[in-house]
């Protein structure tokens, strides 16, 4: 699990957040938002890296051996490589957007750690 800071460019306009590091090629890309459930996640995978990135409001991020992470910046973006983890805490406008490193593979998943 690493954090990756994203970059910022802050104008009148408004800002402009860019991701070029993420360190996959992508092939997948979601978003979780409406979330009225207690949890998200609760599963690892083989193969599959993602980049989290909440884009609006928050989320927490648990992993297997009680880390947790804030996302709460639409410049904070979480890399993790398979870790088994929990998405859960979302404030009522939250969005969570992830960046995929595989398709989507049934196989690929660990739901029980």
């Amino acid at each position: 699990m690493d954090i990756i800071k994203l970059k910022t460019f802050s104008q009148e306009r408004g800002d402009l957040t860019v991701i070029e590091q993420v360190p996959f090629p992508v092939k997948r890309v979601f978003w979780i938002s409406n979330v009225d459930a207690s949890l998200r996640g609760a599963h690892g995978h083989k193969k599959n890296k993602q980049a989290m990135i909440c884009i609006k409001g928050y989320c927490e991020i648990v992993f297997k051996d009680g880390k947790t992470v804030l996302l709460n910046s639409p410049d904070k973006c979480l890399i993790i490589e398979g870790e088994w983890h929990i998405v859960h805490h979302f404030s009522d406008n939250g969005v969570l957007l992830v960046l995929c490193s595989e398709p989507y593979n049934e196989r690929d998943y660990i739901w029980r750690i």
